[in-house]
């Protein structure tokens, strides 16, 4: 009987067609809800850098109780580095176990020498480590504690994988967890100073001469750009010919 009524048929029809486009819109709201794995699909959030300290070594070779010259500028280097960047006191460690032995703590007074005369002062530690093959020549490590720009985690992992046949893990049109690994790696042992990742570094003072000519050519009306003379010269006319 209620056919016979077209505004109630009207009104009903009416409540079907709003509960199915209410069903509908309920369906996509999933879709437009963000979760987590859009935040961690971009590699600089994955696979971020991070500045800790980490210890910065210099192995040396020395020949008997003489460092030699290119050993001794390794020094100097490592100490002019440590002076920059390092803290903490330098370990000098020796070798325990090889055939060279007596060589390299004849070498250690001539490296504290080496340290102090390149301006590394401070306490210096003296230890040794076991040598596991006696066959391969051991070093006189020098090491010091300094701040290290790396990647939080290990490169070369896959927990994923990539196209799975059995299950629909690798269908998503995501990026794999390595990618991008390898560059913030290579990006992190390329910065010289890792404070760079944090803050930039102070300017420098402008170069008042050349703003000042450039201000009174402007002031003259005058180009205040470099106007830079090439001369060509015949090659055959060096040597003073």
């Amino acid at each position: 009987m209620y056919f016979n009524r077209p505004d109630l048929l009207k009104t009903r029809l009416q409540a079907v067609l709003l509960a199915g486009a209410a069903l509908g819109l309920g369906a996509c709201a999933p879709n437009r809800v963000a979760n987590s794995d859009t935040i961690a699909s971009d590699y600089r959030a994955r696979h971020a850098i991070v500045v800790g300290e980490a210890p910065v070594t210099l192995d040396l070779f020395p020949a008997g109780v003489q460092m030699g010259f290119a050993n001794r500028d390794r020094v100097r280097n490592f100490a002019a580095a440590y002076q920059r960047d390092g803290r903490g006191p330098i370990s000098i460690q020796i070798p325990q176990g090889s055939s060279a032995d007596a060589q390299a703590r004849a070498a250690v007074d001539g490296i504290r020498r080496d340290l102090a005369a390149a301006g590394a002062r401070g306490f210096v530690n003296v230890s040794t480590y076991p040598v596991t093959d006696p066959s391969l020549a051991s070093p006189v490590r020098l090491s010091y504690l300094s701040l290290k720009a790396s990647v939080a985690n290990k490169c070369g992992e896959w927990p994923r994988d990539l196209a799975s046949g059995s299950s629909l893990e690798g269908w998503n049109n995501t990026t794999y967890w390595n990618h991008g690994c390898a560059h913030q790696n290579m990006l992190a042992q390329q910065v010289a100073d890792p404070r760079d990742l944090v803050a930039p570094q102070g300017e420098t003072s402008s170069d008042v001469p050349m703003r000042t000519r450039a201000i009174t050519s402007v002031r003259k009306g005058t180009d205040p750009s470099t106007t830079w003379t090439v001369k060509s010269s015949n090659i055959g006319s060096a040597g003073g010919q």
